[in-house]
């Protein structure tokens, strides 16, 4: 089968849906389809791009077996809506006069959202191709931004919601990471046979659970001899209930306990003068790292923290990052509700109710204190990994969803 995917983030940036999407490709391309990835100029987080990729059009290159092409767009950190927005637009725009010629021969276009930018241009291109289009919903847009309370116009959330809907009656199969979203579309009359989910997953083969943590790396992470490490890595966003850990932190402050928060995003220099203040000398930031460098970075830790907002909403989400905590064999801690919770719970890690700074604090205090618990909850969360999380069978489940698509030729 030909496989277009477009999408706006692609590795070598680094994050959950960069992970996610070049996993799905190599795997699609090692069992025989012909794949080609349709994305933008590198740039995220921090809107600046590699040298290699500065003042480029196009470009086209070879990725784990598939076709990655690369158009122009407005780079921009992730901080500001209005540049964002423009940053969207423009690879929408791009995406199709820049890419079309390159990836006009295509069965099925698997679009991941958000954005709705990143929709219509595949939108586009699968009737230019006369290909089926799989919509893939990594979140529940703009529904967050209006918990969050990032949107209040009444008028534009009832304008974003509407064009949420024709994307998903313009997508051939819909395609969502959790069963709470798949409950949240059908409610919302999206036909429940087209509506299926493939979670996030994990490549279990790439982490030692027995591996030794580097000394030095622990250092820079801000643990001394005989501290207990505690990390978080991922994005420093909004979402995330980040100053509930450092609330945390300063709980614990006298014990031999260490945090390290390793990622960018919106809050991050907040957050950096709020542990500066609430837990000074307990939280060391450090930035993103590459993907290649994660498993090493969780060998490092002695438990890794899975936080979310107290948000309703957020009982439907799982954030991506617990699984390769799983598979790193470390005590993970969940400060989360919902399907996150029930998982993490399969897996044997321990669970707290989210922004429950007090909580989260005790568990912390009684796993540091505990290096065999720890050791137990890390190798039941390894083989739950294994057994349930394999991202190369997610993957394989996934190709099903497109048969599915082009079965409707």
């Amino acid at each position: 089968m030909r496989i277009l995917m477009v999408t706006h983030y692609f590795p070598p940036e680094v994050g959950a849906p960069q992970a996610r999407l070049s996993a799905l490709a190599a795997a699609w391309a090692a069992d025989g389809d012909e794949v080609t990835v349709l994305t933008g100029m590198p740039n995220h987080p921090t809107g600046v791009l590699p040298p290699q990729y500065r003042r480029a059009i196009r470009r086209t290159e070879q990725r784990d077996g598939y076709r990655v092409v690369r158009t122009w767009l407005y780079a921009t950190a992730n901080e500001r809506v209005v540049r964002k927005t423009l940053c969207h637009l423009s690879f929408m725009a791009s995406a199709v006069l820049l890419g079309w010629r390159r990836c006009r021969r295509a069965d099925v276009v698997v679009v991941s959202s958000p954005t709705f930018f990143s929709i219509g241009a595949a939108w586009l291109l699968a009737r230019l191709a006369r290909a089926r289009l799989v919509v893939e919903v990594r979140d529940l847009w703009p529904a967050i931004f209006t918990e969050l309370g990032v949107v209040t116009s009444r008028r534009l959330i009832g304008l974003l919601e509407r064009l949420e809907l024709a994307a998903y009656a313009a997508a051939d199969q819909v395609v969502v990471v959790t069963e709470g979203f798949r409950a949240n579309l059908i409610s919302r009359g999206v036909p429940p046979g087209k509506v299926h989910v493939i979670r996030n997953g994990v490549t279990p083969g790439r982490f030692d659970p027995d591996a030794a943590p580097d000394p030095g790396l622990r250092a820079r992470l801000g643990a001394r001899p005989g501290d207990c490490l505690v990390l978080y890595a991922g994005t420093h966003g909004i979402s995330q209930g980040l100053r509930a850990v450092v609330d945390a932190a300063a709980l614990l402050a006298g014990l031999p306990v260490r945090f390290a928060f390793v990622g960018e995003g919106s809050e991050k220099e907040g957050l950096r003068g709020y542990a500066a203040r609430r837990a000074p000398g307990q939280v060391t930031m450090l930035p993103a790292v590459p993907h290649a460098e994660v498993p090493a970075l969780i060998a490092a830790a002695d438990i890794c923290l899975v936080p979310l907002r107290d948000v309703p909403l957020f009982s439907a989400f799982i954030p991506s990052k617990m699984f390769e905590y799983l598979a790193g064999g470390r005590a993970v801690v969940g400060s989360v509700r919902g399907e996150s919770a029930r998982i993490l719970a399969e897996a044997g890690a321990v669970v707290v109710p989210p922004e429950d700074s007090a909580a989260l604090a005790r568990a912390i205090a009684a796993l540091a204190a505990d290096p065999a618990e720890r050791l137990r909850i890390g190798r039941r969360g390894r083989s739950y990994a294994e057994r349930c999380c394999d991202r190369l069978a997610l993957a394989r489940e996934y190709r099903k969803i497109l048969d599915l698509a082009a079965d409707r030729r």
